[in-house]
């Protein structure tokens, strides 16, 4: 499980917990630069490259421990989505499911800077005035996100589309929240026959507002994925 910008693995706490109560085995990853003790080198922020190479190298990880072929998926938030993105064009015919929670679904090319709204670009720009390097915590989220390096958000995505079995797709959808960038890519997602598309309407922070609803959808995946 990848979260996205300027949060920890922290944020999936409640929704792994009840996965493994349910006999899930999960994951939260803190994604490179995002650590709660604060990034080890502040001069040199890692990237989209860093974050999918580190995500890429858990998921072999996983997949070396899981003796017994247990079905594997990858979900994403937000920014999120653009790692697991990264690490399913790479990994692809190694994952049962991949799933983006209000997340971006990136093609060949495009980035967190190109794929949100002008609000959130807004974001980013008053953020990162400080150094240019690290985005600055918004105001409203918990008190363990930490400033986000700002060259993930704006490296461009290199997806090579290589054959092989492709996981099955699922988007779930935070609703109609004020300034969401992905309003028309749901819309585009139902209408596509190879996605899955669910929605629970309490905002973008899914995992902080609806753990409950969110572990229900993703025990509920297909072959029992999670």
């Amino acid at each position: 499980m990848v979260p996205g910008g300027w949060q920890g693995g922290w944020v999936f706490g409640p929704v792994a917990a009840e996965l493994q109560r349910a006999g899930h085995r999960v994951e939260a990853v803190t994604l490179s630069g995002l650590e709660p003790e604060g990034p080890v080198d502040l001069d040199r922020p890692p990237n989209l490259d860093t974050h999918i190479e580190q995500v890429a190298e858990i998921i072999d990880r996983c997949i070396v421990d899981n003796s017994d072929n247990s079905p594997l998926a990858l979900c994403g938030h937000s920014y999120g989505g653009m790692v697991i993105a990264g690490v399913a064009d790479r990994l692809g015919d190694q994952l049962d499911q991949l799933v983006f929670i209000d997340a971006y679904v990136p093609e060949d090319g495009d980035s967190c800077w190109s794929l949100t709204s002008d609000n959130f670009r807004e974001t980013f720009i008053a953020g990162s005035r400080g150094d240019g390097r690290w985005v600055a915590v918004p105001e409203g989220l918990d008190p363990r996100a930490r400033a986000h390096p700002m060259a993930s958000f704006v490296q461009s995505i290199r997806l090579t589309g290589t054959p092989g079995r492709t996981p099955g797709r699922t988007y779930i959808s935070g609703g109609a929240w004020a300034g969401s960038p992905f309003l028309e890519l749901t819309e585009r997602l139902r209408a596509d026959p190879a996605w899955r598309v669910d929605e629970i309407s309490v905002g973008h922070n899914i995992a902080r507002r609806a753990p409950h609803a969110l572990a229900a959808v993703l025990g509920a995946l297909p072959h029992g994925s999670a």
